[in-house]
């Protein structure tokens, strides 16, 4: 298991340039509360990096992730993050969200997503934006309407931290990465 491994996956499954941005974004922030919480940030890393990498092929459920979890699988990717990815996903019943890991990429997934909408709506993208402005959108039902706000709000409360400080968590690990996902201020 190693990140140029699952990069090589991830690009062999992906060509979305969003879809890849939404996986780093998700990677960027699983890596920051792995390093937060003493955890093996590698292997956090990889569920965060590869948890969609088969949405493309496979977007209907249970079709994604379980197609991604049998290739993870054959290519001896651990059972812990396996688990991990299947269980980001609501409506596989014998895949409840149980350890810190679960809880983390759920916690991190819709969260990541909506705040590129909001960055991408933003001349400065990520540099200011604050959980008042994050909130407020979330609000506005018709602003990124794909992505499930209950799933944001109850990710913060099961991994056990306020919603507030959980944005500015995931804010702070995208800005590590903002190049990379194109969320830099435009030039004057």
């Amino acid at each position: 298991m190693s990140r140029e491994n699952d990069l090589a996956l991830l690009h062999e499954f992906t060509t979305s340039d969003s879809l890849i941005k939404h996986m780093l974004a998700v990677e960027a922030a699983v890596r920051a509360y792995a390093r937060k919480f003493g955890e093996d940030e590698e292997k956090w890393g990889t569920v965060g990096l590869l948890h969609d990498f088969d949405y493309e092929r496979w977007p209907d459920p249970p079709d994604h992730p379980l197609k991604g979890a049998a290739i993870l699988a054959e290519r001896g990717y651990p059972d812990e993050v396996i688990y991990a990815i299947k269980s980001h996903a609501d409506y596989l019943p014998d895949c409840p969200r149980v350890s810190l890991l679960d809880k983390t990429l759920y916690a991190c997934d819709e969260l990541a997503g909506f705040i590129t909408a909001c960055a991408l709506v933003r001349p400065d993208r990520l540099q200011g934006l604050t959980p008042k402005s994050v909130r407020k959108k979330m609000k506005q039902a018709s602003f990124a309407a794909a992505v499930n706000r209950d799933d944001i709000v109850n990710g913060a409360e099961d991994l056990g931290v306020e919603l507030n400080e959980h944005i500015v968590f995931v804010i702070a690990a995208m800005q590590e990465i903002a190049g990379e996902l194109g969320l830099e201020p435009e030039a004057p």
